[in-house]
């Protein structure tokens, strides 16, 4: 391999080819491993197969690194190779082969990157093959492993409807057990009042704020996401085109007219990713903003906290204090039962869960109020 004679690798970027570089003889050793411990010759042959081609990973990248006179210390495997190999050979491939999904599918993201950024030619060539190559080891763990779909891909979405619910049921929680602590610690109805109504405005700014981020960094990760699949799309298109084909044989269509069909889809990039982000990256349109997430998760949190606290705005002693824990523990039950509708759990035992819960939080607030009235009051 004929290095650039004008560029020279700076000492971050021979950081990386090095870490590539142990990555793979990593690779190469855990498939060797795995490949003794395998009883059936189908899989015994992939694991070898993969064993073969990161063996030539690494002979690439010390390839590359020797051109540029870089100093390549005796490369053996670390601790983790060794470690999973170890597992492996105790209780089985099982785990260890879902770690090596996610390794290879990282590497394809790391890959691709690389591949985008390098200013090396030779590095840059590199790069996209063994992304490539990478994306079919993938290919060949999911047939091991039972998986499907691009595993270097994570998104993951939320409902409206479940961020009301679990903002209600912490504004209820948190507070309620805040407001059975003052009771137990003060017979103050202005104190239990003025608390509970802080530990409100608190509870609802925290979730909210929660809520934003949280909304903000799942757009983030669609947008990511979304960014690598034109990466592939523009790179390996081979690749994409047999996904593709995969996906509309999955769906009954006969096989030569998916591969007929994944062709149409990928001569116009703009339609394959629109294609790839609705099949395979599961992304719909967005039909709402962090901003909105936050305000409405602050909302819920904010009408849960004030629960326990409202029967404090309109009597008080032991009436307030009961009226405020019967309204406490009929929400928790109520609140639990909503969850039943994310869980699949059945709707009387998730209310009673939560009731129980409730009960729970409301006697150690009780308890750490009593105790603190003993020794600072």
């Amino acid at each position: 391999m004929e290095k650039q004679k004008d560029i020279k690798p700076d000492d971050k970027t021979t950081k990386t080819w090095k870490h590539h570089l142990q990555d793979e003889l990593d690779a190469s050793f855990l498939y060797s491993e795995l490949a003794i411990l395998e009883s059936d010759p189908d899989r015994k042959d992939i694991l070898l197969e993969l064993a073969e081609v990161e063996s030539r990973h690494v002979a690439r990248w010390e390839e590359i690194l020797s051109s540029y006179d870089v100093e390549i210390k005796k490369q053996r495997p670390t601790f983790k190779a060794k470690f999973w190999a170890w597992y492996a050979q105790k209780f089985g491939s099982t785990f260890p082969l879902a770690r090596m999904l996610d390794e290879e599918a990282s590497e394809v993201k790391e890959y691709l990157t690389l591949h985008k950024n390098s200013t090396l030619e030779d590095a840059k060539e590199t790069a996209l093959l063994l992304a490539k190559e990478s994306a079919m080891h993938t290919e060949s763990l999911q047939e091991l492993t039972g998986s499907s779909d691009e595993p270097w891909h994570k998104t993951e979405s939320g409902g409206m409807l479940g961020n009301i619910v679990y903002g209600f049921n912490d504004g209820l929680t948190a507070n309620f057990g805040l407001v059975a602590g003052v009771i137990a610690a003060t017979d103050s109805p202005v104190t239990i009042m003025v608390t509970g109504i802080v530990g409100t405005v608190a509870d609802s700014l925290s979730m909210g704020a929660s809520g934003y981020l949280a909304a903000k960094s799942e757009q983030e990760v669609y947008e990511h996401e979304i960014e690598i699949e034109k990466d592939e799309i523009r790179f390996m298109p081979d690749i994409e085109e047999d996904e593709l084909t995969l996906i509309y044989a999955s769906r009954g269509v006969p096989k030569e007219h998916a591969r007929l069909l994944a062709q149409e889809v990928m001569s116009d990039p703009e339609r394959a990713l629109e294609e790839k982000i609705q099949s395979e990256l599961k992304i719909g349109e967005m039909h709402t903003t962090p901003f909105k997430e936050g305000w409405i998760t602050g909302l819920a949190t904010a009408v849960g906290a004030f629960i326990p606290v409202a029967p404090f705005l309109f009597t008080s002693g032991l009436a307030a204090i009961w009226i405020s824990f019967t309204l406490a523990m009929f929400s928790h039950f109520a609140v639990g039962a909503a969850r039943s509708l994310f869980t699949g759990r059945g709707l009387f035992r998730s209310g009673i869960d939560m009731f129980v819960v409730g009960l729970g939080v409301a006697g150690v607030g009780y308890l750490v109020g009593k105790v603190l009235e003993q020794f600072i009051f």
